[in-house]
């Protein structure tokens, strides 16, 4: 995504509707891009949450494993895995809910704050100001499918 060539463009908002925006292509560009990290990071927290409830899912599995273990004659491996593994911590004194309290309170919440606190003072907090400044430079005007607002009121 660049903010290039696209300075007198209409911006759709949070709010709706085309808007003018007085904005600069510079202080457009730095939003977007400063969003597009915070979407990235937003990926990111979900492949965390991921991480957490896989590795809750397996741990919750060695119950089984040790059970079985047990029953087909190899208790010595049942209560290795029952000591050793079954509700191991992932890292010294965490478990993986841990991580992401911590991740969700420190790293998550301030790139979240500086993210809102950027786009508030750049783009009077509407969103997505360079993708619509995209879109009203790639679309084709007069054409149903790539009308400006889902109204599809008819726009040149």
């Amino acid at each position: 995504m660049n903010g290039g060539g696209e300075s007198g463009a209409a911006s759709t908002g949070s709010r709706g509707g085309a808007e003018s925006s007085g904005t600069s292509p510079l202080a457009v560009e730095a939003a977007g891009v400063l969003s597009e990290a915070f979407e990235t990071t937003e990926r990111a927290r979900g492949h965390l949450y991921s991480f957490h409830q896989l590795t809750g899912h397996a741990d919750l599995r060695l119950d089984d494993v040790v059970d079985l273990l047990h029953r087909c004659g190899h208790p010595d491996l049942a209560d290795e895995i029952g000591r050793e593994l079954l509700g191991r911590n992932v890292l010294p004194g965490r478990w993986t809910f841990q991580l992401v309290e911590e991740y969700d309170d420190d790293y998550y919440a301030t790139f979240r704050r500086l993210e809102e606190k950027v786009r508030d003072r750049l783009t009077g907090g509407r969103r997505h100001v360079l993708e619509a400044r995209m879109k009203e430079h790639r679309r084709t005007r007069g054409h149903s499918a790539h009308t400006s607002t889902p109204s599809g009121d008819a726009d040149t």
